[in-house]
């Protein structure tokens, strides 16, 4: 229903339309109608002040369980073990492991090693080993909202190929993070990811991308980590999601266990690595919430 200029807001702020995000959505109608690669973003995903305090504070503790976990993560510690401390410290900060339970999922934590691309579950019989590269998956939620990032470790001596998968992985997210800012699009960066990576030799998971995040697990945008300039969808500000590329070391084909029905490997054999912010767009740039 299209709203008229003296109606109340789809936002929920009570203030009339025209006083509120009229121009907002002006704006945005006039760029997608001057680009038709370029798709407009649902009322729905865009977040409220109010929400967006919540899903920060959900970010600053899931990044302090991440933080916690760091130090437990070296050789001869199980993976069994991160997700004790993951459980337990996501507790003592008030808050629920998301992916405990979730569409079946029996862990609190992903816990994806070398040649696993995410999704990864943790075992007591799982030890770390000298040479591993391992990402470390984690979303909370407090209070109703989400915080959701990941974070790569190298154990003990890594190979020198490794290592650079694990540097260049880093630095396809950071080129992301600051290209994403309002009246920009979901190709913009994801195309600076796919050349970034292929420039390096990698490959980047297809299949798996980002996705919204704030009020649930999983909402929209999919936020895919390849693209075309100019195309998909736009950013505007109070957009909350994850950016979160999985860069192969060799082809971009993957599958997934069918045995546990989860853990995602790459078809090769060959190391993925992975890192995930959650991002808000902002009236000027980007915030990260979660790291």
């Amino acid at each position: 229903m299209k709203l008229g200029r003296n109606d109340l807001c789809w936002c929920g702020s009570k203030r009339k339309y025209k006083a509120c995000h009229m121009a907002f959505d002006e704006k945005i109608n006039l760029i997608v109608h001057r680009n038709r690669g370029i798709t407009a973003p649902m009322h729905d995903i865009i977040k409220t002040p109010e929400q967006i305090e919540g899903i920060r504070h959900a970010g600053e503790i899931n990044s302090m369980v991440l933080d916690t976990v760091s130090e437990y993560v070296k050789e001869g510690v199980s993976t069994g073990k991160l997700n004790q401390v993951v459980e337990e410290r996501t507790k003592e900060l008030g808050g629920i492991c998301a992916p405990l339970g979730y569409e079946g999922y029996t862990k609190s934590v992903c816990t994806s090693i070398n040649e696993v691309v995410c999704h990864g579950i943790p075992d007591d019989n799982r030890l770390l080993k000298n040479g591993d590269i391992i990402n470390i998956d984690c979303t909370t939620i407090v209070n109703g909202y989400y915080g959701d990032a990941s974070r790569m470790y190298m154990i003990g001596e890594v190979s020198e190929e490794k290592r650079r998968l694990v540097e260049v992985t880093k630095q396809c997210l950071d080129e992301a993070v600051n290209i994403a800012k309002p009246w920009t699009t979901l190709g913009d960066f994801g195309y600076a990811i796919n050349k970034r990576a292929t420039e390096n030799g990698y490959s980047v998971v297809r299949e798996i991308g980002g996705h919204g995040v704030g009020l649930d697990f999983h909402e929209e945008p999919w936020v895919p980590h390849i693209g075309k300039p100019n195309t998909g969808m736009l950013l505007v500000p109070g957009m909350t999601f994850t950016i979160e590329p999985m860069i192969n070391m060799g082809k971009p084909e993957v599958f997934c266990d069918a045995e546990d029905n989860w853990t995602i490997y790459t078809d090769d054999g060959k190391p993925s690595a992975q890192w995930e912010y959650t991002l808000l767009i902002t009236e000027t740039g980007n915030e990260i919430l979660s790291r």
